[in-house]
Parts: structure tokens; C-alpha cells; sequence
């Protein structure tokens, strides 16, 4: 895979250089870092902010910023970005890999960081209808979310309309996906451990074999919900890690299974946690072992308010054309943007971000990876994108034309 040619990143870049999307993209990259960890990239966002003339504040949890721009008269909306990155080890052979061991941005964050800056930029000059709140969110890869911290820091006071955008390496660069209503689906964690006295594997009569009670609830338990659940609601427990014992000859004490449900309507979400809970305790009732269910609520579903798509499509039109408009179906995948959307209308859109004809690199892989080209895509929608919002609240009879 090629790229264009860019700035070395021997040295960070530096703002009296004047702003690159793609060397500050590559930059955050290099050196990313994981949730409510984000010390160096805070500094870089508040660094370039206030090289545009601005304000900004770090949020009272220690990463994170908010900054404001624009008119005091006149509504205000909010831009957000996250910027934390994964713990997994980055396995592309790119000038720009990761220099921390273990952790990369497998899910694009460093590039929605960059394309908030390069809007930052941008709209500081320009003068505005009313106030652009940009929220560079930390911890978005947790749960239930760094939303959740930042919400409580007053991020959202007064903000009459959200908008974020995520990277899809299913969407060709120069595409914006679009959607009315859920976008992603809900997403919380599970957690079962399973006890027993442990023995020999010739005598299993005479012990509670933990290894075949996880074997019954991997296969059992999402089997159960497929048929105690309506299949419209698109419930899903995928199971990701499963840990017991070390020894062949060895029934152990103790073992643990940990994964993920999704589901795609918020009120199958409401009622999952005591469904799951029953089922364990009924499948793991036969086989004589003592059973304990952890289950963390993660986030509902991101659900896109009707006028808010309104604006993200006149954006994308009079940004990028007509044919930048993609529309796009739900995902099960999980995203701390539906917080915000708990309190405030708004939408999150997918910015397309594969090379036309290349392949794809799907997120939250080591291998993920962006055409760069999308970052200046990214940054003339967020700029319109910004446009369209304020004054569509000066002027609501837009939103309706």
C-alpha cells in the first residue's frame, strides 16, 4: 500500500509550522495512548487550539479538552471527537507505527482528532452565527465511556445539537454514510465465573467439572436468548475469552468466560441484564457448580435525530456533492456517542475512509488503516457541517425546505 508523501515525523509538529491534518494524524499515531491515559495527546490538542487564537480547557478528569469558538449571540452546537487508542499492538510496517508497545489507534480516533483540529482551524476565522462547542473526548473505548465523565464536566450545557463522525473502512474515501434513527447498537460486558472443588479427570463423578459447565454456557446461554428474545431486536452474545485450568489431567477450581451482548432496540437492551443472569444460573444449575454473572452496562444505541441527518446531508452536499452521500445500515458495534444523545439531539455519520479499490482494514485490528485523503474530507464536512447546524437554528425554516 502506498502513501503520499508527507512531513518526517522525526519531530512532532509544531504549531508555528502551521497546521497539517495528515503529519498531526500521523503524529497522534506514533504515539497513542489508551483511555483516560491520553496525557501527551491532551497536550497536543490544547497546543494546536490555542495556536488558532483559542481557549481551550482540559476536562477536571485530567485528559480530554473542550474549547469554544465563534459568537457569544446566537445558538450553540457541539463537535465531538475521541481520542483514545486501543490496547493492541499495531501491525502495519508504515513510517508512522506505533512507538508504544501493546497500543495503537486500531479505531481511527487520531484521525477524528486531526479532522477536529483541521476544522478547529478553519472555522476560527471565520465569523459565525453563534458558538461551536468542540469536545475532544477522552476514554471512548471503556464503559461505559468517557461520554459519561465529560457530560458530568458540563460538556453539553446549553448545546442544542451533537455531531461526531467514526472512520468505516467499508466506505470509499469521499463518502459521508448517512442515517435516520439507530446507527449502532448497544453494547455492554459479561462476565461469568464458575466455581467447583476441582479434581482429577479420571474420577469426574466425584468432582463438578467447570471445564464442561463453560462449555454448556458458551453454547447454551446465546442459543437460550435467540429463543427468549424477538429476533427483531437483533440480540447477540458473542463470547470473546474463555480461561480454566493448565493441566490435561486436571479438573480446575475455577473458570471464566467474558464477552459482549449487542442488541439493536433500546428496550430488548433494558431488559437483558436479568434475562442473562436467569439463563446462567439455569444452565449452570446441572452441573453442580456455584456460578457468578458480572454484568457491566455498557451504551444504548446511537440513535440519529431526523433533522440532525437533515443538516449532516445538506453538509455533505454543499461540502463534497451530491454523490458523497452513502447511506449506511445499523452496526452492532458500540459507540459512547449515544450518551450525548440521552440529553441533546444529533447524529454521528461515517466518514469513508478506503482507498477506491483497495481493501478494506477492518476496525479494531492491529493491521487498520486509513487512505489520508479522507482526513481532508473529513475536515471540509465538519467545517460545512458546522455552517449548516447554526444556521439552520437561526433559521429553522432550512431544516424544512
Amino acid at each position: 500500500m502506498t502513501f503520499p508523501p508527507r512531513p518526517s515525523l522525526v519531530r512532532a509538529p509544531d504549531p508555528r509550522d502551521g497546521l497539517d491534518v495528515v503529519a498531526v494524524r500521523r503524529d497522534l499515531h506514533r504515539h497513542p495512548e489508551v483511555a483516560f491515559g491520553e496525557a501527551r495527546t491532551t497536550g497536543v490538542i490544547v497546543d494546536w487550539l490555542e495556536s488558532f487564537g483559542l481557549e481551550p480547557t482540559v476536562l477536571p478528569i485530567g485528559t480530554g479538552v473542550v474549547c469554544e469558538l465563534g459568537s457569544e449571540d446566537g445558538p450553540l452546537i457541539a463537535l465531538r471527537a475521541d481520542i483514545d487508542a486501543l490496547p493492541i499492538p499495531d501491525d502495519k510496517e508504515v513510517p508512522y507505527r506505533s512507538a508504544v508497545d501493546g497500543v495503537c489507534h486500531g479505531c481511527g480516533h487520531d484521525a477524528h482528532t486531526a479532522i477536529l483540529l483541521g476544522a478547529a482551524e478553519a472555522l476560527a476565522d471565520e465569523r459565525l452565527p453563534g458558538r461551536v462547542r468542540l469536545i475532544f473526548q477522552p476514554g471512548e473505548e471503556t464503559v461505559p465511556g468517557g461520554a459519561v465523565a465529560t457530560m458530568q464536566s458540563g460538556a453539553l450545557d446549553g448545546v442544542a445539537v451533537i455531531f461526531a463522525l467514526h472512520c468505516d473502512p467499508r466506505i470509499e474515501t469521499g463518502r459521508v454514510g448517512l442515517r435516520v434513527g439507530a446507527i449502532t447498537a448497544a453494547s455492554d460486558h459479561v462476565e461469568v465465573t464458575v466455581h467447583g472443588p476441582g479434581g482429577h479427570t479420571a474420577r469426574p463423578h466425584l468432582t463438578a467439572d467447570v471445564v464442561y459447565a463453560l462449555g454448556r454456557l458458551i453454547t447454551d446461554v446465546p442459543g437460550l436468548l435467540s429463543r427468549r428474545v424477538d429476533p427483531r431486536a437483533g440480540l447477540s452474545l458473542v463470547w470473546g475469552a474463555v480461561q480454566a485450568g493448565r493441566a490435561a489431567n486436571a479438573i480446575p477450581m475455577t473458570g471464566r468466560l467474558c464477552g459482549t451482548l449487542r442488541v439493536l432496540d433500546r428496550q430488548t437492551w433494558a431488559a437483558a441484564e436479568p434475562l442473562v443472569r436467569t439463563l446462567v444460573e439455569q444452565v449452570a444449575d446441572p452441573c453442580g457448580v456455584d456460578v457468578e454473572t458480572t454484568y457491566t452496562r455498557g451504551v444504548p444505541p446511537v440513535v440519529n435525530t431526523a433533522p440532525a441527518v437533515d443538516v449532516q446531508r445538506r453538509a455533505v452536499v454543499a461540502a463534497l456533492g451530491d454523490g458523497a452521500v452513502a447511506e449506511t445500515v445499523q452496526s452492532m458495534g458500540g459507540e459512547d456517542f449515544a450518551w450525548y444523545l440521552e440529553s441533546v439531539p444529533g447524529a454521528l455519520a461515517r466518514l469513508g475512509v478506503r482507498r477506491p479499490g483497495g481493501r478494506p482494514f477492518d476496525l479494531h485490528q492491529g493491521t487498520f488503516d486509513i487512505d489520508e485523503e479522507a482526513l481532508e474530507v473529513g475536515v471540509r464536512y465538519t467545517v460545512e457541517l458546522a455552517r449548516q447546524a447554526l444556521a439552520g437554528l437561526v433559521e429553522p425554516t432550512r431544516l424544512r425546505r
